[in-house]
């Protein structure tokens, strides 16, 4: 009989933190559609990340920058990768300025969120007519 209430317990744990994901991805995808909406596509990847920053400094999101995650291969550390963003210290946002996106990047998120050890990533193409084509919200 514990272990059914444990089990409940994290279930309703596991469905709080996603709810509290999803907030902060909506507010990640707000702050990504007005940087959009200002600077239109065709601009550096760079470009949009800065702006993007600026988004989140005037909405009080936290936010780390460029920052290096160890990649591992068999317990050993053989490099490491850096990240586009990290939101929250939660969800990994990778950002992309490119014609076209491709299931590789898709694929890369992926691996960075199991390096990172994050369950959340959000994928964002600003080189889209609309900012929802280039969406694409990721779960480990």
């Amino acid at each position: 009989m514990n272990i059914s209430h444990r089990g409940t317990e994290n279930t309703e744990r596991f469905i709080t933190d996603i709810k509290e994901l999803n907030k902060i991805t909506e507010k990640i995808i707000g702050c990504a559609i007005e940087v959009h909406r200002n600077l239109g596509p065709g601009l550096l990847e760079s470009i949009y990340e800065s702006a993007l920053c600026v988004e989140f400094d005037n909405n009080d999101i936290e936010y780390q920058r460029q920052i290096l995650i160890p990649v591992r291969y068999k317990d050993n550390i053989i490099g490491e990768h850096k990240l586009d963003l990290l939101v929250e210290n939660e969800i990994i946002v990778e950002l992309k300025a490119i014609d076209k996106m491709a299931p590789i990047f898709e694929a890369q998120l992926l691996s960075y969120l199991k390096m990172a050890k994050k369950k959340l990533g959000l994928l964002i193409n600003f080189n889209s007519i609309q900012l929802k084509e280039g969406l694409k919200r990721i779960i480990l």
